[in-house]
């Protein structure tokens, strides 16, 4: 088996987050990101996701060193950006770009479009600047804008239209790896499609590796080639996009595919969210993390943290009961077992949203399957 060529990797990724400071006794810390470990490979669409607060965004940032990890490793290409100093890690990020989730808020209003978009490549020294006003007009032009568009200043723009100069900008410097935070959670839904093609095709066009964050997995499903799923700081399970979605190994996965709206005529499409809250951050429970909420917790996930251990199948899981468990998935548009597999999805929203523990009984389970 060939190995796959890893662009981006974090290795025992930590960061921590002080809250307090009493005046007797250590200081209160938050893990935001506790001990991931992750690999992007070269020009694949790498998705993480998971619940608001469970730490992606600023596993986002760590990646590209935006702030500085407590520990651990970033390896970019073989080099540790934990490790290098201002002016190296500089020259690196022409390398490395980011997509903001606000595109608000992430331009600076004082400054035009075309001043904006062509900062990094004054950054980096790239070209002179009548090739630099070329280069702008043409990345105006690949992201749906016009190029006179360059004298306007963000005000004069929607929300589609500024996340389109945050990419082309994320573009100006010629990435190899580009970062986008929910780089479409703050737009309309008709704008989102619009905004989630254009990074598509640029992905293929400019041969990039790009690494989304996001929480909605109905977006995740459309555009990515993997996924991390991340819970309290930890990733749970990482898995292709397909077996994700049609054979999930993790219940705190399984219940996110739940929580997915699925109109249907007569029935309500609002589903289940999963059941009960997080717990808190700052006083984290013993063993798994996922165990105050889960279903299928026994008296070990209450005890012993499971490892994320690799899988035959290819992916990654942290549950003690992974190989046990049964946990339905939804499967591709047109596959002969589309039919089996909505009846057993409902009957999962369906145990969440009633808060029931047990899944169908196995024989209970290939009588669905066979149907």
């Amino acid at each position: 088996m060939t190995k796959p060529d890893v662009i981006l990797e974090a290795q025992a990724l930590e960061r921590r987050f002080v809250t307090a400071r009493p005046l007797f006794g250590a200081p209160v810390e938050v893990r935001a990101v506790d001990g991931v470990n992750l690999q992007v490979r070269r020009g694949e669409t790498f998705a993480i996701v998971g619940e608001s607060g469970c730490g992606k965004s600023t596993l986002a940032r760590l990646l590209l060193r935006l702030i500085d990890p407590t520990s651990g490793r970033i390896n970019y290409e073989g080099t540790d950006l934990a490790a290098l100093d201002p002016k190296a890690l500089r020259a690196i990020r022409r390398d490395l770009q980011f997509i903001f989730q606000d595109p608000f808020s992430s331009l600076n209003p004082r400054m035009t479009v075309g001043a904006l978009i062509e900062e990094p490549m004054r950054t980096h020294n790239i070209g002179t600047p009548d090739d630099r006003r070329g280069r702008v007009a043409a990345l105006l032009s690949r992201v749906g804008l016009l190029p006179q568009h360059a004298d306007r200043y963000p005000h004069e723009f929607s929300g589609g239209q500024r996340q389109r100069v945050g990419i082309a900008r994320a573009l100006a410097s010629g990435p190899k790896v580009i970062i986008g935070d929910e780089p479409v959670s703050a737009l309309d839904v008709s704008i989102q499609a619009q905004v989630i093609n254009i990074l598509e095709d640029l992905k293929d066009e400019f041969g990039l590796t790009l690494v989304i964050i996001a929480h909605d997995l109905a977006v995740i499903r459309h555009m990515a080639d993997r996924v991390a799923v991340m819970y309290l700081g930890k990733i749970v399970e990482v898995a292709s996009v397909d077996d994700l979605f049609v054979n999930p190994r993790h219940p705190y996965t399984a219940a996110l595919i739940a929580a997915i709206p699925v109109p249907r005529a007569g029935v309500r499409s609002a589903a289940p969210a999963v059941e009960g809250d997080p717990p808190n951050p700052i006083d984290l429970p013993k063993g798994c993390r996922f165990h105050p909420r889960c279903p299928h917790a026994q008296n070990l996930c209450r005890t012993d943290a499971p490892p994320l251990e690799p899988q035959s199948s290819g992916g990654e899981v942290a549950c003690h009961f992974a190989d046990s468990l049964s946990l339905p998935g939804i499967a591709p548009q047109g596959d002969a077992r589309s039919a089996a597999a909505e009846k057993r999805f409902e009957l999962y929203r369906m145990a969440w949203a009633q808060g029931s523990a047990p899944l169908p009984a196995p024989t209970q389970t290939k009588k669905i399957q066979q149907e």
